[in-house]
Formats: structure tokens, C-alpha cells, sequence
């Protein structure tokens, strides 16, 4: 089951980014930078006591506007509100509840949703208690006192998140095979659903993020069901397409949270781009099945290198995730849209493949053998055995001496040897490293 979504969201200047960043940087999680995501955060995956979820900064609302900037960073935190399961609606002590916080509050109790109201700025609470009470009257329950900057009251504000999170997840896990398709708007993905559908389910067009939502559609193929995620671009407008490009980012995650395997959708005559580098990082990192399907193949003129050439680019882009299966498709003429599946059904596999401790021990030993494990200043490494803990994505813990000696390049080695040998193609390995004593 995918983690639980929190936005965060509230008119500007409450505070919001600074308790986001706070609660994603601080103590609760470390958030790693992985190749290909850009470190312009607006989403964070943390944990609070047991509890792990994907946490959403938002720009402000203002409900009542003309600028188009602040009527777009409205029609955006709408969007988290809809995608999320509980929202923390922050609000400022000191400027006290204003006719703005009333209509934020209607939008929320419109939108249906668990809401946990977060008064900042409360710096001193004996000082401003009283005026913490005044914001019962928003009518969206009890307000929590927090102070984002010194970092008052936050325990107690994320126990009461988290506390949602228990009602609405005991639905019975879904079996069918997730895949997520994500890209660039117009690059083809609602057509590339529409061609396997034989039907124009999704709305298909020119303008690039026609579709706002992110739609679930059933798929049998060969006697096998999948659950196909189209997600959408964003409709772009003058001059925010970067703050758009951010915020759609949103639906990737998520999207990309609920799935099995990621397709990520190239457009052939653009090639592969820095933003398509940050929605396959989005797929790395949440340890997805990874295929990269280059549409609109049929528009190239090609030579006998063209395919060569083009992969060459994509794994140099994407050089962080060497394992990704790449396809060549067209959308519009239904090209290779037959071994898309077949793709889909190995990554899917490989995502869920098992091996032996027995026969997982034997590669160690033979990988230690063609090549001795780094030492440091007379230390040698030593591996003592390796085990898998989980799949999808396979999981392996290799038990040491030390962990300090297990150099990243020394973990990537073992871990094309185990690729040698079971291939795992389109899917991520994780590797844990844990120190055993000497007896």
C-alpha cells in the first residue's frame, strides 16, 4: 500500500515552507538528494515514530485574487489538497484569524478531507495561548500550537497527522500489477493508454497538459489485468511555467507512490531532457521497476545506428539507473505497444525475484575471489555472508567487519555480479551494510 500524503497548505507568510522544511530536514528524516531530483523540494518522504509518509509544500492561497500568479499557486495547492489523505492547514498567531483563513477553511470542508489546524508562530505559549482559542472559530477542530522556527510543538502536532492515518487502510491490497505512466506533458502518455484501450478513454490533445487529473484504467492483456496511472501535465500559462513544472511534479509522486513499475515516456524528437532526469529520479528513489518508452519513434528518420545512438543518450542522461529497460514506440501507428507488455511482465519479475542465501552466498564468495575487498591503513574488509530481506525491490543486507571500509564502488562491483548472474534488468537493487563482530 502506498505511504499516506500530508499537504501543507494556508494563505502566504504563515509560515508553511519553513515548518515543511523543518519537518523534512530535521531530526524526524533525512532526506537524501538522488541523481536526477531537483533539490528544489517541494515534497519529502519522512517518518514520525512508526509511521512513514510523503509530506507536500504548497504556495499560498489566496482565495480572493486577480494576479494570475497567485490564482495558479491557488489552482496547484487545490490539487495537493485533492491528491492528499490529511491536510495541515497553518495559519499565523499573530496576525490572527483573517477573512482569508475563513475561506481556506470553506475550501477545506468542501474538499472532504481529515484536516489538522496548525496555529505557528506560537513562540511563547504562555503569551499567546489566548490567541491560539480564537481560531476554534474557523470550525475545522481543535487548533495546535506550534513554533516552526524554535521548533515548539511539533511532536505533538505530527502525532495527531499520523493519528489519521489509521481509519481508511484496511481496504484489501489490490493485486493487480500498478503502472504508472509519467513524462513531460505531450509526450504522448494518454495516447499511448488510448492505443492499448483501442478507444479514446483519456482526452488526447496538442495542448500540452490536458489532462488534470491522474486517471486509473483498467487493462487486460493476454488474459493478464494491470491498473494503468495516466498522470497529467499541467496547462501551461505565460510566464509560470516553472513554478507549473514544479508543482506538477506532485502528481509524479504520487502516481509513482501507488505503482509497481514506472513508464517513464520520452518524446523521440525532443530526446531526453533534464526534466525527464528528475521524474526517472522520482522512480530511483521510491525503488520502482523502471522502463523508459521513447514515443513518437515513427516520426525519426533513422539509419541503422539510430537506435544505438539514442540509447546511448538516454544512458548517459540517466546514468544513475543503468538497469532501466528502454523501448522504442509509437503511440500513433501502435509499434512495439506489443513488447511494452512483455517489458512490463519481465521488470515486474525481476521487481519481485527472490534468491537463495545459499546461491546469493556462492556469488559473494566468487566476486571475493576475482577481486579482494578494499583494506584502510592495514584494515582489510572482510564480508562475512549476504542475505536478501525483501523484494520489490530486492533488498540485500551484506554483514562486515566494518562498514567504514565498504566503499560505495566495492558495493556496486558486488552488485553487478549479482546482475551477471540474475539479470534484475528494470529494476533497482538496495543494498544494506551491517557490521558482524569477530567472535
Amino acid at each position: 500500500m502506498s505511504k499516506p500524503v500530508v499537504a501543507v497548505v494556508g494563505r502566504p507568510n504563515v509560515g508553511k515552507s519553513t515548518l515543511f522544511n523543518m519537518i523534512a530536514g530535521e531530526r524526524i528524516s533525512i532526506v537524501k538528494d538522488t541523481p536526477g531530483v531537483t533539490r528544489d523540494r517541494i515534497y519529502a518522504d519522512v517518518s514520525w515514530l512508526n509511521y512513514s509518509f510523503t509530506i507536500m509544500d504548497t504556495g499560498g492561497i489566496e482565495p480572493i485574487t486577480k494576479n494570475q500568479m497567485l490564482k495558479d499557486m491557488r489552482e496547484q495547492a487545490l490539487m495537493a489538497i485533492e491528491m492528499a489523505d490529511v491536510v495541515m492547514f497553518v495559519v499565523d498567531v499573530k496576525q490572527g484569524v483573517t477573512d482569508a483563513d475563513f475561506r481556506v477553511a470553506d475550501m477545506l470542508r468542501k474538499a472532504n478531507k481529515k484536516i489538522v489546524l496548525v496555529v505557528n508562530k506560537v513562540d511563547n505559549f504562555d503569551k499567546y495561548m489566548p490567541d491560539v482559542y480564537e481560531f476554534y472559530n474557523l470550525g475545522i477542530g481543535d487548533p495546535h500550537p506550534v513554533s516552526s522556527t524554535g521548533k515548539l510543538g511539533i511532536g505533538d502536532m505530527l502525532d495527531e497527522v499520523t493519528a489519521l492515518f489509521t481509519s481508511g487502510q484496511d481496504e484489501e491490497e489490490d493485486e493487480r500489477p500498478r503502472v504508472a505512466i509519467v513524462g513531460k506533458p505531450n509526450v504522448g502518455k494518454s495516447s499511448i493508454i488510448n492505443k492499448i484501450l483501442g478507444e479514446n478513454r483519456v482526452i488526447v490533445s496538442d495542448v500540452a497538459g490536458t489532462t488534470r487529473d491522474a486517471i486509473d484504467t483498467s487493462v487486460t492483456w493476454q488474459n493478464r489485468e494491470y491498473v494503468f496511472i495516466d498522470t497529467a501535465g499541467l496547462r501551461r500559462k505565460n510566464k509560470i511555467k516553472e513554478e507549473i513544472e514544479r508543482y506538477s511534479i506532485l502528481r509524479t509522486v504520487s502516481a509513482v507512490e501507488r505503482a509497481n513499475v514506472v513508464v517513464l515516456v520520452i518524446d523521440a524528437i525532443d530526446g531526453v531532457t533534464e526534466q525527464d532526469a528528475k521524474i526517472a529520479g522520482i522512480a530511483h528513489e521510491r525503488g520502482r521497476g523502471m522502463i523508459v518508452a521513447v514515443n513518437k519513434w515513427d516520426a525519426i528518420e533513422k539509419d541503422n545506428d539510430s537506435v544505438k545512438e539514442y540509447t546511448k543518450k538516454i544512458r548517459n542522461t540517466l546514468s544513475f539507473m543503468p538497469y532501466a529497460e528502454i523501448i522504442f514506440i509509437s503511440a500513433k501507428t501502435g509499434q512495439r505497444i506489443q513488447k511494452l507488455f512483455d517489458n512490463l511482465e519481465v521488470v515486474i519479475q525481476n521487481h519481485s525475484l527472490r534468491i537463495a542465501t545459499g546461491v546469493l552466498n556462492e556469488i559473494l564468495a566468487e566476486a571475493v575471489a576475482l577481486q579482494q575487498p578494499p583494506s584502510d591503513r592495514g584494515r582489510r574488509l572482510k564480508i562475512y555472508y549476504m542475505t536478501q530481506v525483501s523484494v520489490k525491490p530486492p533488498t540485500f543486507v551484506i554483514f562486515v567487519n566494518d562498514k567504514k571500509l565498504m566503499h560505495f564502488s566495492y558495493t556496486r562491483y558486488i552488485e553487478n555480479k549479482i546482475r551477471e548472474a540474475f539479470g534484475f534488468t528494470g529494476t533497482p537493487l538496495r543494498f544494506i551494510v551491517r557490521e558482524k563482530k569477530d567472535n
